[in-house]
């Protein structure tokens, strides 16, 4: 049986108009995208002179990231969506001349203690120039008192300032289960040592705040553990910390 071609005009007219509100919409921006604009400008706090001198002869730039289950990406299946393999990409991307070799230098379960008794094998022996050095996840503070996270904290600082190298601080996620415990205490000491002692700082537990301040569900942000950071927020932390280094060196 022939349709009429008025009939096809008029069944056309209307598939279009029903397409055409979904033709001109705007994607959303990612979780990630919405973190990074959320923490735009972002600065690290402190210079970090011999990164600096690297970035500007090209390089290599070697990197170190130590920490815990944080810096090792749980739950990521690839190494490149951890937040140094984002880091190394968007370091490519801003600066496509320069060479980059960073190690992930993560642990599960680790703690400040147990990040410094690895500095030898698992830092130095890697000779960076910069080590990003994320903790606070596992140390539980309920029975200690401040003043002994920052002297920790700080001498750990120190060995690695001993060296000639350049250190980045970075503090707890912002997440249910860390904000279920006394994640203040903590925060509290990695600020004082990053003020009394000039330490540059990726402040990641405010960052993934503002996020959510600024609209972003807190569950994107978060893996199904409750714990850990989401692929979203390891990605805006990764693109959030290679922006701010390469901010800083001009």
């Amino acid at each position: 049986m022939m349709v009429p071609v008025r009939s096809l005009l008029a069944c056309l007219c209307s598939v279009i108009l029903l397409c055409a509100p979904a033709m001109g919409r705007v994607p959303e921006p990612s979780p990630a995208e919405q973190c990074l604009a959320a923490n735009e400008g972002l600065s690290l706090g402190a210079a970090l002179p011999r990164t600096a001198g690297v970035l500007k002869s090209g390089g290599p730039l070697r990197v170190v990231a130590i920490g815990s289950s944080s810096t090792v990406g749980l739950w990521m299946t690839r190494e490149e969506d951890t937040y140094p393999g984002v880091m190394r990409r968007e370091l490519a991307r801003l600066v496509p001349s320069l060479q980059v070799e960073i190690f992930n230098a993560g642990r599960n379960g680790d703690t400040i203690p147990g990040n410094i008794a690895r500095f030898d094998r698992d830092v130095f022996a890697h000779h960076p120039d910069l080590v990003i050095w994320q903790i606070g996840g596992n140390d539980f503070t309920w029975g200690e008192e401040a003043a002994s996270l920052m002297q920790k904290i700080a001498s750990g600082i120190a060995l690695l300032r001993a060296q000639g190298i350049d250190v980045i601080l970075m503090d707890q996620q912002y997440t249910p289960v860390i904000l279920g415990t006394q994640y203040a205490k903590m925060q509290g000491a990695i600020a004082t040592v990053v003020r009394e002692h000039q330490v540059a700082y990726l402040p990641r537990f405010d960052m993934l705040h503002k996020a959510v301040q600024s609209g972003v569900s807190i569950m994107s942000l978060t893996s199904l553990d409750g714990l850990h950071m989401s692929g979203e927020a390891y990605d805006c932390v990764g693109r959030a910390l290679a922006r701010a280094i390469v901010a800083g060196v001009k």
